[in-house]
């Protein structure tokens, strides 16, 4: 096998600190879910740590970060369209309250 063609891994004890990692998020999760921060923070906390989690696991456990540039490329492309979506989700679910809905039975 020529050097060109090796594919690159993440160690053992890469993969074990990232496990470690994502079982700190996992009780910073579920702390968040016990304490009340009031108003939208809950929120945000619990979107930061799953975002957290999502890109260790993207990166190291689906080895993107050792990954050809096309890969990232359509991994990037992938997350993209999900924050398309997720952008006119929320879009919609706010412009809701603009309507006056009455039922016309």
């Amino acid at each position: 096998m020529t050097e060109h063609a090796q594919a690159k891994h993440p160690s053992i004890g890469t993969l074990i600190a990232v496990f470690v990692a994502l079982l700190v998020l996992l009780g910073a999760t579920v702390a968040v879910a016990e304490v009340d921060l009031g108003g939208p923070w809950n929120f945000a906390a619990a979107f930061a740590i799953a975002s957290i989690k999502a890109a260790l696991i993207v990166l190291f456990f689906m080895n993107i970060r050792y990954s050809t540039p096309l890969s990232r490329l359509v991994a990037f492309a992938g997350l993209f369209w999900l924050a398309i979506l997720f952008a006119l989700t929320f879009a919609d679910y706010l412009t809701r309250g603009w309507l006056a809905v009455t039922a016309t039975w």
